[in-house]
């Protein structure tokens, strides 16, 4: 579904942010990206959604190569911000999902089929006569979501999608990203609290200033994640098995 070939980003001509990044997702699958912060997961997925221009390597979706056409990444992925306020910008939740759609000059009547469907997915159709700023974190982040699930993209990037929420609000977004799977979506994650999801994705990536580090099932990968700021989650001296990482029960 989506591959990064050696893909690099430098900013004004001298700041790496990163570099040599090659990974893939298969259609269907999770990816969990993680590192500390600063290491350039944010950036990467920036670019991977055509806000950046690579400076050097290839992004490949559904078979085409994308890495120059900017205009085609926006078309065919869609980032969840960790700022909500960056991508809610109508009174109503409604008006709000429709605001892309009508730019996108879909019809008023799959507009609203694909509103109806999305919010029922998850589960905030009770929401959307609502207005944003009323809303929980946990709600309006769901809100954030469905406004990009509703433009039909083929992959979804969700940049720390558990920041800033509460318990409740962090068990919404998770139900949410199960549900994108049972629908079979395309995901790549980008957080460093692995131990709230990491038991619903299919394989893990790890940055360390800019340089992909480990990679491969969280299985193999997170018990080496600690040299790179990331916690292993344990209890009694003991690896939490990865089956477990999930605040769902």
């Amino acid at each position: 579904m989506i591959d990064a070939e050696g893909l690099s980003l430098t900013l004004d001509k001298k700041h790496r942010i990163f570099d040599d990044v090659s990974f893939s997702v298969q259609a269907g699958q999770t990816l969990l990206l993680s590192g500390k912060n600063g290491s350039g997961k944010s950036l990467l997925l920036k670019t991977l959604k055509g806000l950046l221009r690579p400076s050097g390597g290839k992004i490949v979706i559904n078979g085409e190569d994308v890495s120059a056409k900017h205009s085609r990444r926006l078309a065919l992925t869609g980032l969840v911000f960790q700022d909500t306020d960056l991508q809610i910008v109508a009174q109503t939740v409604r008006k709000d999902l429709l605001f892309g759609l009508q730019n996108m000059r879909v019809e008023k009547a799959e507009s609203e089929r694909r509103i109806t469907r999305i919010a029922d997915q998850l589960e905030i159709s009770h929401l959307l006569e609502k207005r944003p700023a009323l809303l929980s974190g946990g709600e309006r982040r769901r809100v954030a979501l469905a406004g990009v699930m509703v433009m039909n993209p083929s992959v979804i990037f969700l940049d720390e999608p558990f920041a800033n929420l509460d318990y409740p609000g962090i068990r919404q977004v998770l139900r949410s990203i199960i549900s994108l799977q049972e629908s079979g979506a395309t995901l790549i994650i980008a957080t460093h609290e692995v131990e709230k999801v990491a038991a619903h994705c299919d394989s893990m990536v790890i940055l360390d200033e800019g340089t992909v580090v480990l990679k491969g099932t969280c299985e193999k990968v997170l018990p080496s994640c600690e040299p790179y700021g990331i916690r292993v989650p344990r209890t009694g001296g003991s690896d939490i098995p990865v089956s477990e990482l999930t605040w769902l029960t």
